[in-house]
């Protein structure tokens, strides 16, 4: 059984249909990824998954319950990080944390959730104190600290440099590796690359694509763009690919045979002592996937429905 079901999920704001028939799954242990602009419907999607907001239609499974009737039960198997923190600022960071390990039947230890958070240092601050990357933090720390099954983690790296944002990646790897289920919302394309198995794109409240990161889209079977530079420019005039100067000054194409054109080129730089500097070949991002999904900008139809909250 996989961790969470959604089946033809429908709600409505007035005549605003937030989310239209929205499906999927996520199977145990593996990190989903939900996208999507402000407004698409995502965060909808999410706080009806973690109980915190009814549906107008469909079913919705998680752990085997129904998060409408908030059974306790589920609620002990669940972590939720948020985007804002949501605690006393007088108290620790160690007392925040014990406080809420008190709600669960097998937490972890605290100690050891300070240190996967990167917290040792600001253990015994108060919460008024810490920055707004020390806060994400403790939001991880938050969400991880009843060893929940299914983990909701909304924007959990936002304020984080890039070293914490690293750090941030392989906890939620080894959490995936220790059986906990994640589900991710996030507008960074490569920290979805980086950790999920399952991407779904969700706009105005469809699923527009669903799979792995890698084949989103078609992007790995799509074109792939080949780019280079040549010491001098003028002998581009004797390859045997026809190549176009970008305003760098790189020589590029696309093509659907890179295995073939990659051996015409390469074939003529080697016979003519021609230097391909910076030789590269890319294919669609993750980031040009969704962007093409999603229409690339937020429409006025896709401003923020009453009740989501910011994303």
């Amino acid at each position: 059984m996989p961790a969470v079901s959604v089946k033809d999920l429908k709600k409505h704001y007035g005549t605003n249909p937030a989310v239209a028939g929205v499906s999927f799954s996520v199977e145990r242990g593996e990190v989903f990824a939900l996208l999507g602009p402000n407004g698409a419907g995502k965060t909808t999607t999410v706080e009806i998954l973690e109980g915190m907001r009814a549906r107008d239609g469909g079913s919705v499974e998680v752990l085997g319950y129904d998060p409408a009737k908030r059974n306790p039960e589920m609620r002990k198997r669940l972590g939720i990080v948020l985007q804002e923190l949501a605690v006393e600022p007088l108290l620790s960071v160690r007392e925040v944390l014990t406080r809420n390990a008190g709600y669960y039947p097998h937490p972890r230890d605290v100690s050891e959730v300070i240190e996967l958070v990167g917290l040792s240092e600001k253990a015994d601050a108060r919460v008024k104190t810490l920055s707004g990357g020390q806060q994400r933090r403790l939001d991880l720390g938050l969400g991880i600290i009843g060893h929940p099954e299914v983990i909701f983690l909304d924007e959990p790296t936002t304020g984080f440099d890039p070293s914490a944002r690293r750090s941030a990646w392989e906890l939620v790897k080894s959490l995936c590796a220790g059986g906990s289920t994640v589900i991710l919302t996030t507008h960074y394309m490569d920290e979805a690359e980086a950790l999920a198995d399952h991407v779904a794109v969700i706009a105005k409240g469809r699923i527009v694509a669903e799979g792995p990161p890698s084949s989103l889209g078609g992007r790995d079977v799509g074109e792939a763009r080949i780019a280079f530079r040549l010491l001098d420019p003028s002998r581009i005039s004797q390859c045997p690919i026809r190549a176009l100067q970008n305003e760098r000054g790189q020589f590029e194409f696309a093509t659907n045979d890179e295995t073939a054109v990659l051996h015409a080129l390469t074939g003529w730089a080697l016979e003519t002592e021609t230097e391909l500097i910076g030789l590269r070949v890319e294919r669609l991002t993750l980031e040009d996937v969704y962007l093409a999904l999603t229409g690339g900008k937020r429409t006025p139809e896709e401003e923020d429905t009453p009740g989501e909250r910011a994303s």
